[in-house]
């Protein structure tokens, strides 16, 4: 809900005698990511192609049916040129991390939330990924064979995320977490 602050959606999920050290939420607003280096120029490619199809079917006086198997191509491509960018502003909206004296927590989803939970103790691996201003991306138990572009694929983009590894994605003060978490993991153990 529009009312929602990171502390009170991961408060939610606590367990009796379980404390909140952290809670957060990704960065909001319009986002570029390392994939969409190749995503920009593609979906243009593809949108364009469908546009293309669609117009000349429609000049030609083509069969219906050819208009018709048009049509979703070229939503397909509308999505991929603008709409993934809304998808992924509102996921990141709707999106909350929390790091407690136990486990990791991250709610998140597009239409109903999902609650992912990660136990401190068990997390063996962890990938930080920091920017110049302090912002950054941490990976929980990171694929090693997978360049950091496949591990956080942008939200919006068909299937992007399915089977990637959890993360805190696009967070202030990362560094900070980060620390606060291997801190919390060694007083775990």
């Amino acid at each position: 809900m529009m009312w929602d602050t990171p502390e009170s959606v991961i408060e939610q999920q606590l367990s009796p005698g379980e404390r909140l050290l952290w809670s957060g939420q990704p960065r909001g607003g319009f986002q570029l990511c390392m994939a969409d280096a190749f995503l920009i120029p593609f979906s243009l490619l593809w949108c364009g192609f469908a546009v293309f199809w669609e117009v000349t079917a429609f000049n030609m006086g083509a069969p219906l049916f050819f208009m018709l198997f048009g049509a979703p191509i070229v939503v397909i491509g509308l999505h991929l040129v603008f709409g993934r960018f809304f998808v992924d502003i509102w996921m990141r909206h709707r999106t909350f991390y929390g790091v407690t004296n136990e486990r990791i927590i991250i709610v998140a989803g597009l239409f109903s939330r999902q609650t992912q939970s990660l136990q401190l103790q068990t997390l063996s691996n962890t990938l930080l990924t920091e920017r110049a201003d302090g912002s950054g991306t941490i990976v929980f138990n990171p694929m090693p064979q997978l360049p950091l572009i496949l591990q956080r694929p942008p939200a919006g983009f068909p299937g992007a995320g399915r089977y990637a590894p959890p993360g805190f994605d696009r967070i202030e003060n990362v560094k900070e977490v980060y620390d606060l978490i291997r801190k919390t993991q060694k007083t775990a153990e």
